[in-house]
Parts: C-alpha cells; structure tokens; sequence
C-alpha cells in the first residue's frame, strides 16, 4: 500500500483547520499551530493515522466486509460516490436516512420495494397500470434510487463507516456507536475525534483535501480485495481433484 507523504498531503491543503474561535479542544493533540486565526494540522500525525486507518480497511476488505461511506455535504459527496463505487463499497451521499442502521430491517423493506419496481417493470405488470399510477411508481422509484441505490446491494449491517465530517453526519456516527459498529472517519479541527475508532486529522472541507484521504483509504480497499480474490483462487487451485470413481464389480455372469 503507497503510503502518502507529509508534502503530498501538504499540497493538497490536508493542514488547514477551522477558525481558532471553532475549535473542539480534544483536537489539541493534532493541531500543530495557530496561524492567522486559524488552526494548523499536524501533518506527521496525520500520515501515521491515515496508515493506521488504511491497513485496518485493507483486512476488512480482504476478508470480505463491507463498509459504507457517508458524505452528503456538497464537496465531499461527488468524489465519495466515485471512490466508493469504484471499489463496490456502499455509500450515502444523498441525505441520511434516519434508522439507516438502528432500524435497518424497514431500510431493506424500502430496498426490495424499488427491487419490486424493476421486476414490474421487466414482467409486463408495469404498463397495465394507468397512466396515472405509472407516473407515481416512477416517482417513487426514482426517490427510493436516489436515497437507496447506492446501497441496494447492502443485505446486512455493514462492518464499519467511514465518514466525512462527523459533525456534519453526527446522527450517523451515534447510529453506528450504538450498534458497535466501528467508524473510521476525517475530523477537522471542530471535531470530538474520541466519538470515532479511527480519527484522520484533516481538513473536511477542501475537495483536494477529501479526494487525498479518499484515495488513500480505497487503494488499500481495493488490495484488501484482491488479496481476497487471489486467496480465493488458490483455494481452488489447491483443492484436490475428485477421485475417480471406482469400476463396478462384474457380477458372476459377466465373469462367467
């Protein structure tokens, strides 16, 4: 895994925090310096935590568990959706459905129920409706894509969230706390980093600056899984063949 040095994440404005006045205070032992009333990232504690974060993402990925991405601020939500999808994780950029993981059942039930659309769609049923009706299940189906569609493929509870800017998706960062469902997430310097399992000082609001970190975190996604698929094939690979079957005993006429 290509680790990110401290003049990468330097020129891609990882250091810049908050306003001072903005400050969380349990963000002190990643802040570096205050600068022209603002606050100044610790890049070094930033590399060791954003490699902390990635090798415990790269395991995950190889052994199979899906973690879902949440962005629904204006920059951070394009280039989540495109990280994300890129390795086939799931992700929400729109807005965060509430329950999404405390009450996950009623989530799966929206799920099937644009799953239903499609099939209706596909067997003909779709076009006996009325013009009306027709009008309304688009509709609806086009509102249930838009929340739901990253993560129609999510069957269950995924494993861990990463998330962009905890105080922006605090509703989903409790969520997750609550079912023990760890968080790996980019705190800025307004943010109570003790609320996630795995803390990345960084500035939350520059696109250059999210874009970094995301590519980071998936390129040790996307290892995680091909280790998992090269495991996988040499499984196969290593599996011993079937014996052949043993010839049937002659009966006694067929000796004779």
């Amino acid at each position: 895994m290509a680790k990110k040095s401290v003049k990468e994440l330097l020129d891609a404005g990882v250091h810049f925090g908050h306003l001072t006045r903005k400050w969380n205070p349990n963000m002190a032992p990643y802040i570096f310096m205050e600068k022209n009333g603002i606050h100044i990232i610790d890049l070094h504690k930033t590399a060791v935590k954003l490699e902390d974060a990635s090798n415990a993402m790269e395991k995950m990925a190889a052994s199979g568990r899906k973690i879902l991405f949440v962005a629904t601020k204006k920059q951070a939500k394009d280039i989540v959706a495109k990280y994300a999808g890129d390795v086939n994780m799931p992700y929400i950029t729109e807005r965060w459905p509430g329950g999404m993981l405390t009450n996950f059942v009623t989530i799966r039930k929206a799920v099937k129920k644009m799953n239903s659309i499609d099939k209706m769609k596909k067997d003909g049923t779709f076009n006996s409706l009325s013009k009306k009706e027709r009008l309304q299940v688009d509709r609806q189906r086009a509102k249930l894509e838009k929340d739901l569609g990253s993560i129609s493929d999510m069957t269950r509870l995924p494993s861990a969230l990463f998330v962009v800017d905890i105080v922006n998706e605090s509703i989903a960062v409790k969520e997750a706390k609550k079912l023990n469902i760890p968080v790996f997430a980019i705190v800025d310097t307004n943010s109570d980093p003790r609320e996630v399992d795995f803390p990345i000082p960084a500035n939350d609001d520059a696109t250059k600056s999210i874009e970094i970190i995301m590519q980071t975190v998936t390129d040790a996604v996307r290892e995680g899984l091909t280790a998992r698929k090269a495991e996988k094939s040499k499984g196969k690979e290593d599996k011993p063949a079937k014996k052949a079957a043993k010839p049937a005993k002659a009966s006694k006429d067929e000796e004779e």
